[in-house]
C-alpha cells in the first residue's frame, strides 16, 4: 500500500509569500504544550567560526555565554548543527551561523550578515521552530509547515525537496493541520490535530518510520519521492488492531520518539546501536515499536530529546532520566559509567525539580522551576558553557554574568 499523504490535492511545495497569504482565511489556531509563551533574552556558548553564536564576525567561540542582539523577547531557541533558530514572543524567526545550503532562510550576500541575527520574512506568526544539521523548520499559527535548507545522508546531499535545495521557505505539507513539529539531523516530524504523524528526510537508520530497511537508502527504487515528500507514519497501537493516534512528538539526530494519546505509551524508531531507544538491544528500528523500559505504571513523560547517540527524558515530577551511549559523561551518571538501556535517574539532580531537558550531539542540558541550568557532557567544544573544555561526568551548573539575577 503506498504511503497516505494529505488528502486535498495541491501543487508541489509553495513559496512561503504565497502561503501566508492564503493562510489569512483559515481560521484554525493550533495549540500545544510544547509551544511556550515565556519570552526571554537570547545566551550562546561554545563555537562561532561561522557565526552561530549571533556575536558578529570578530567572537569565534565563548567559554561562557554571551547576549545576543535580538530587537524582541524570545521564546524558543534552536541550534542547528551549524546554525541557531530564535523564535520570538511576536511570532518572528530570526536566524545566524551557517548558510551553505540555506539553513537561514534568508539573503546573506552582505558580508558578516550571516554572524547577526536576520529576520526570515514572509512567514506570518510562528509558534514553533526547529533545526536540524542543515535545515530549518517553523509552524504556524494556523498549523501550516514552513521548512528551508537541506538533507544530507551518507551520500552526501539530497536535497529538501525533489526541487532540491530551499533556500527560502516552502511550504511541506500544506494539506494538514499541524500542531508540532520536531527536527533530527537530516529528518523532520509533523503531528497533525488528528494525531496522526507524518516524516520526511533521510531514512538510513529508520528514523522515517515507515520506510522499510531494503528501500532505506534513498527510497530505493521508489527513488527520493518516497521519503522527501510528508507521509503517513502507521502504526498498529499495542495489542490492538487500531492504528495509533498521538499526542506528542521528539526527535534526536537519528531517531524518533512518539507519544500514544489514549495510553501515553511511547513508541520509537531510528538508530538504536547504544541502546538509545530502550529496547535493550542495539538493533535499529525501521518501524514503530512501543517502548516497555518506557512505560512505566504511573510515571508519564513531559519531554524527551536526543543526541546523537544518547537520549534525556524527562518526567511529570520534572526528574531527568537518560540512557544509551556513556561516552564524555553525556548521561551524567559519574565518571566510569556504562551505557544504559533503559531510562536512568540522573542522581545528581534528585533534589531539583526540573522543567526542561536538552541533548546536543554528545551534551545534555536540563532546566529547573527555579532557572538554573545545569550542563553535562563533552566540554570540547565549550558548549557546556561550565567555563573549560574538560568533559562533565555529572550536571554542573552553568553561571556567569549574564544569569545574575
Amino acid at each position: 500500500m503506498p504511503a497516505k499523504t494529505a488528502s486535498r490535492k495541491r501543487s508541489n511545495a509553495a513559496p512561503a509569500g504565497d502561503v501566508a497569504q492564503r493562510g489569512a482565511a483559515k481560521k484554525v489556531k493550533v495549540d500545544h504544550r510544547s509551544h511556550g509563551s515565556v519570552g526571554g533574552v537570547v545566551l550562546t556558548c561554545g563555537e562561532g567560526d561561522v557565526g552561530q553564536l549571533g556575536l558578529g564576525e570578530d567572537i569565534m567561540e565563548k567559554m561562557r555565554v554571551g547576549l545576543v542582539n535580538i530587537p524582541d523577547l524570545v521564546k524558543q531557541v534552536c541550534a542547528g548543527g551549524m546554525h541557531t533558530v530564535c523564535l520570538t514572543v511576536k511570532g518572528q524567526v530570526y536566524t545566524f551561523g551557517c548558510n551553505d545550503e540555506g539553513g537561514l532562510g534568508r539573503d546573506t550576500s552582505e558580508e558578516g550578515s550571516e554572524t547577526v541575527p536576520g529576520l526570515v520574512d514572509g512567514l506570518g506568526k510562528i509558534v514553533q521552530v526547529t533545526a536540524g544539521d542543515s535545515h530549518t523548520a517553523a509552524l504556524t499559527d494556523d498549523g501550516r509547515v514552513f521548512a528551508w535548507g537541506n538533507f544530507r545522508d551518507a551520500n552526501g546531499s539530497m536535497g529538501l525537496t525533489k526541487n532540491g535545495i530551499e533556500k527560502k521557505p516552502v511550504e511541506v505539507l500544506p494539506d494538514a493541520v499541524v500542531v508540532k513539529i520536531a527536527s533530527g539531523s537530516d529528518h523532520l516530524a509533523c503531528l497533525t490535530d488528528l494525531g496522526e504523524l507524518y516524516t520526511l528526510g533521510c531514512a538510513e537508520q529508520g528514523q522515517l518510520g515507515r520506510v522499510a530497511e531494503c528501500f532505506s537508502t534513498r527510497g530505493g527504487r521508489h527513488g527520493l519521492d518516497t521519503i522527501l515528500n510528508a507521509s503517513l507514519v502507521r502504526c498498529k497501537k499495542y495489542r490492538t488492531r487500531r492504528l495509533a493516534k498521538f499526542s506528542d512528538v521528539w526527535t534526536g539526530q537519528y531517531m524518533t520518539f512518539a507519544q500514544e494519546k489514549e495510553t501515553a505509551d511511547i513508541y520509537a524508531w531510528g538508530l538504536n546501536n547504544y541502546y538509545q531507544l530502550g529496547f535493550g538491544d542495539m538493533v535499529n528500528r525501521f518501524l514503530p515499536e512501543r517502548v516497555q523500559s518506557f512505560c512505566v505504571e504511573g510515571r508519564q513523560w513531559q519531554q524527551i530529546s536526543g543526541g546523537q547517540h544518547h537520549t534525556v527524558a524527562l518526567d511529570s515530577n520534572g526528574k531527568v532520566y537518560t540512557l544509551g551511549r556513556a561516552d564524555y559523561g553525556r548521561l551524567g551518571h559519574g565518571e566510569g559509567c556504562k551505557e544504559k538501556d533503559e531510562p536512568t535517574l540522573v542522581e545528581a539532580l534528585k533534589s531539583e525539580k526540573c522543567v526542561d531537558v536538552g541533548a546536543g550531539g554528545c551534551v545534555s542540558f536540563a532546566i529547573t522551576n527555579s532557572g538554573k541550568i545545569f550542563s553535562w557532557g563533552m566540554g570540547t567544544s565549550k558548549q557546556l558553557g561550565l567555563g573549560s573544555e574538560d568533559d562533565a561526568w555529572s550536571p554542573a551548573q552553568v553561571t556567569g554574568k549574564q544569569l545574575e539575577k
